[in-house]
């Protein structure tokens, strides 16, 4: 005769006040919810970039002047088509939008599953990979590098239209994403520290 399952313990009873302020985390809420709001304004400006490029392709000029003003293009002369800079700074401008965007979905999801509350995605064929371990300290590692590719792509697109700033600008973007960089690689190793402090108490 097989034998009965163990009962299932009961959760202990939480204080009051205690149990105010675990459920004060859902005051986050709103804060995931707006930046989803946030999220949804990117996906309409990368729209917009996108048909001003389609559309410019095709020699709309009012498109092409609307390309010029949003990526800060100038020369000397007034743009009447569009050329190789024009297309790779609309391009970089996108792919910016979709990095920024990466990392919106990052905080968003990461952080409401590390400090809200439990999403029970296990085997949902759309979780993401990186959810099923991640913890404050993977999601500052993984931010800090979300941060570093958005700043390669700010730097590069400074780099293709350098003509149109002043060196210290030029000086301050480079300085300021080497500052980016060492942060990450620090918060990247002090991680590794705990971890392996964590490993080596647990035996």
């Amino acid at each position: 005769m097989p034998m009965p399952p163990p009962p299932t313990p009961k959760p202990k009873a939480i204080r009051p006040l205690p149990r105010l302020i675990f459920a004060s985390r859902w005051l986050q809420l709103p804060l995931y919810l707006g930046l989803i709001a946030a999220q949804a304004v990117y996906v309409y400006h990368f729209w917009v970039e996108l048909v001003h490029l389609l559309e410019a392709a095709f020699g709309n000029a009012e498109a092409l002047q609307a390309l010029v003003i949003s990526i800060g293009y100038k020369t000397g002369t007034t743009v009447i088509q569009l050329n190789e800079t024009i297309i790779m700074l609309v391009v970089l401008a996108l792919i910016d939008v979709v990095m920024i965007s990466n990392l919106l979905i990052m905080v968003i999801v990461g952080g409401y599953e590390t400090f809200v509350s439990r999403m029970n995605l296990e085997g949902h064929p759309d979780q993401p990979e990186w959810l099923d371990h991640v913890n404050a300290s993977v999601l500052k590692v993984k931010l800090g590098t979300a941060i570093i590719g958005i700043s390669s792509i700010h730097l590069l697109k400074t780099f293709i239209n350098a003509a149109n700033y002043e060196e210290k600008v030029l000086l301050w973007q480079t300085l300021i994403h080497i500052t980016f960089l060492l942060s990450a690689m620090a918060i990247a190793f002090t991680d590794r520290l705990m971890t392996r402090q964590n490993s080596a108490g647990m035996h």
